[in-house]
């Protein structure tokens, strides 16, 4: 039984006339005849009483054209759900994120113009680093990624729009020796203790560190590990030793620490969004496009795709 069948029958049964019915869907009245006799035996049941000079739905016949408006109704919502699901109006978006992300205004204001936008979508976000929100892309549990890809391989098949770039700064204890200097360089901190992130969390900061240390020709001495950067500042502000975070959390406003910025504006972090290259789906095209323009709007230039 295909759908055109049923609405063969559903126009027989609201004109209750060959002939009416055949000109409204645009067919001739003896192939019409023929598709609803072989509906009737296809189901087994008389759905049309013939008797007379003008038709007349039988029982099963008035019983089979309210199941029939279901199906067709059925059919139609399927086809619009699929539509809209093409458009990117309705769906699913699982969005990974880190945790600076939320101390950023872009953030807020590309989730909440989005929402705005596709009420209909459903939005499951998760915190992720930024190594494993990568993991996470290729392996599809993720469509859309929040990251800091500092000076990380990103791979090929990665495509990513930077929203913004933030400093690297030192946060210390505000009688640290080196609050007094307007601005530090990287071998400045080359016998203090760091408090980091754990290696195995995933973060790029750390990898950005270790770099930069490097380059100034020594490794990075850490005393203590925290997965919280609320944690790595209250470890900070209680003398544990001195960290490197991007300077956007000042905002924490944590009493006992200072932030001081390097003497080379070089020294960035950048948050980017990211999604696969090869991403055809209309649902993380449509946010991807919501960002890129509410970076355009703030800086007046348009970011650059990779």
């Amino acid at each position: 039984m295909e759908l055109r069948h049923l609405r063969y029958f559903v126009a027989v049964a609201e004109e209750l006339s060959f002939t009416r019915a055949a000109d409204r869907l645009h067919i001739g009245q003896p192939p019409l005849s023929q598709q609803v006799q072989a509906l009737e035996e296809e189901i087994g049941a008389v759905l049309f009483d013939r008797s007379r000079r003008t038709i007349r739905l039988t029982e099963a016949g008035r019983i089979f054209l309210e199941d029939a408006y279901r199906v067709l109704a059925l059919a139609a919502g399927a086809a619009e759900t699929a539509r809209r699901v093409e458009k990117g109006e309705i769906g699913q978006l699982k969005i990974g994120f880190i945790k600076s992300t939320a101390f950023t205004p872009i953030f807020p204001k590309i989730i909440n113009t989005y929402r705005t936008r596709y009420p209909n979508v459903k939005l499951v976000m998760q915190e992720m680093s930024t190594m494993r929100q990568l993991a996470a892309l290729e392996d599809h549990s993720l469509d859309l990624a929040f990251i800091r890809p500092i000076n990380t391989d990103i791979p090929t098949q990665i495509a990513m729009t930077t929203l913004q770039n933030h400093q690297l700064s030192v946060l210390m204890p505000d009688n640290h020796r080196l609050a007094d200097i307007a601005h530090l360089s990287i071998d400045d901190l080359r016998n203090e203790d760091f408090v980091m992130f754990p290696r195995d969390e995933g973060t790029t900061l750390n990898l950005e560190i270790y770099r930069l240390c490097a380059e100034a020709g020594f490794t990075p001495k850490v005393t203590m590990e925290a997965r919280e950067v609320a944690t790595i500042t209250g470890l900070v502000a209680a003398r544990c030793g001195i960290s490197i975070l991007p300077d956007l959390f000042q905002s924490l406003g944590i009493k006992g620490v200072l932030f001081r910025p390097f003497d080379t504006p070089s020294v960035i972090t950048q948050l980017a969004l990211a999604s696969r290259a090869s991403e055809s789906g209309a649902i993380p095209r449509a946010f991807f496009d919501i960002a890129r323009e509410l970076v355009a709007q703030r800086d007046g230039i348009q970011p650059e795709r990779v």
